[in-house]
């Protein structure tokens, strides 16, 4: 079944992650996380450690070791770890794009636009800390 919203697992896994390590008062490791979030370990460690090259996140090796917020939960919104993953968000519109379409007012009414324009405003007003 197609989705109307698409959300990267890559993406998901970033914020869902981040969430998890930002309201853990220990440290969480890759095995721990994917347990968590029932996601493939090789895919989750790649995401952590783009997070962690990114300086959102500091980890330690070792059997006790894991990854630590690195930041204050209340400055890191949702936007910054969605575009880390994703690149920039953009104004989304039905597929033809607002130059080409040939009718006046959009088939779709406009929801496609409005859909991304609410995504990124509620990603760019959400932070961490909202979530633990």
């Amino acid at each position: 079944m197609a989705k109307v919203v698409h959300i990267s697992e890559a993406a998901s896994l970033a914020v869902h992650s981040m969430a998890l390590v930002a309201g853990s008062k220990e440290m969480l490791n890759v095995n721990q996380i994917a347990d968590l979030t029932n996601s493939s370990r090789n895919h989750l460690a790649k995401v952590m450690q783009m997070l962690v090259k990114n300086n959102y996140l500091d980890s330690v090796r070792g059997p006790k070791g894991g990854f630590t917020l690195k930041g204050d939960p209340a400055k890191i919104n949702l936007l910054e770890i969605y575009e880390l993953i994703e690149g920039s968000l953009e104004h989304h519109y039905c597929g033809i794009g607002e130059q080409k379409c040939p009718f006046r007012t959009c088939v779709f009414g406009g929801l496609a636009d409005k859909f991304s324009r609410e995504f990124v405003n509620y990603l760019k007003t959400t932070t961490l800390s909202q979530l633990i």
